[in-house]
């Protein structure tokens, strides 16, 4: 696993998603470690420079859940702040219901929780579309690629940050392992998550999402809220993209310091 570790204080751990890697906290790390936090940003299972691993079944969220506590593990860490965005979020929400122990509080941007997401009505699914493609074994490995990886620059809108998903998907097996996420939770994304999941979480708990996003609909994060039984809180981020950290850095890193502290 490649993982990033900058500055001296609490840990907080940031969690990626589709199609990024720690790179996508690029405009938070070197604000947190200035507001004296020790930072410990991953590469996911088979993204950016971690290795990836075999068969689809690998990817499914219990795995990922695992990889974070055995980092965890590994930098003797007993409890951190978390704060995750998109698949990070969903893998996160996972993570709290599986270990409250060692989450101090938690940041999901963008994606709410798994109950509410799975559950979030027609226009969700509809904001979703790219599930549906990304199911596509082969065919959707063939597709993206094409034309200048045109059909992801469509699905992202983007072009920011388009030359760093290229560079990171164009490598051998790092498509397939990309959307293996897709492919391995499908039921969860759909709404057929356990229900250990619904388990009430008594933590601290920080849902954001942004005007802008065209992947997620703001009910599946303002409804998460029945999920958590300790403190809850909620912003509209306004006129940001789906990467809200990086389209709209400063009142994202203002929200992360306050909540953090």
């Amino acid at each position: 696993m490649k993982v990033v570790i900058a500055g001296e204080g609490p840990e907080v751990l940031l969690v990626h998603g589709f199609p990024d890697s720690h790179t996508v906290w690029r405009k938070q790390i070197p604000a947190l470690v200035a507001a004296g936090y020790r930072v410990i940003a991953p590469d996911t299972r088979g993204c950016g420079e971690t290795q990836i691993s075999a068969g689809v079944a690998s990817y499914r969220v219990d795995n990922l859940v695992e990889d974070l506590d055995a980092l965890l593990d590994r930098l003797w860490i007993g409890k951190v702040r978390l704060v995750a965005h998109d698949w990070g979020a969903m893998i996160c929400w996972h993570y709290l219901i599986a270990h409250p122990e060692r989450v101090e509080r938690y940041i999901a941007l963008s994606v709410g929780h798994p109950m509410v997401y799975g559950r979030g009505g027609f226009r969700q699914k509809l904001k979703g579309y790219c599930i549906a493609l990304m199911q596509m074994q082969g065919v959707i490995e063939f597709l993206l690629p094409l034309r200048n990886w045109w059909l992801l620059r469509l699905m992202t809108g983007y072009p920011q940050d388009f030359p760093h998903w290229k560079a990171c998907l164009s490598r051998p097996g790092r498509l397939t392992a990309a959307v293996s996420y897709y492919r391995a939770n499908l039921g969860l994304v759909l709404g057929r998550a356990s229900a250990s999941v619904a388990a009430p979480i008594r933590l601290p708990v920080y849902g954001i999402w942004s005007s802008g996003d065209r992947f997620v609909t703001e009910r599946q994060m303002t409804g998460s809220q029945q999920y958590v039984a300790g403190p809850w809180h909620y912003h509209r981020v306004e006129g940001a993209n789906h990467w809200l950290q990086l389209s709209a850095p400063d009142e994202v890193n203002a929200l992360l310091l306050d909540f953090l502290q």
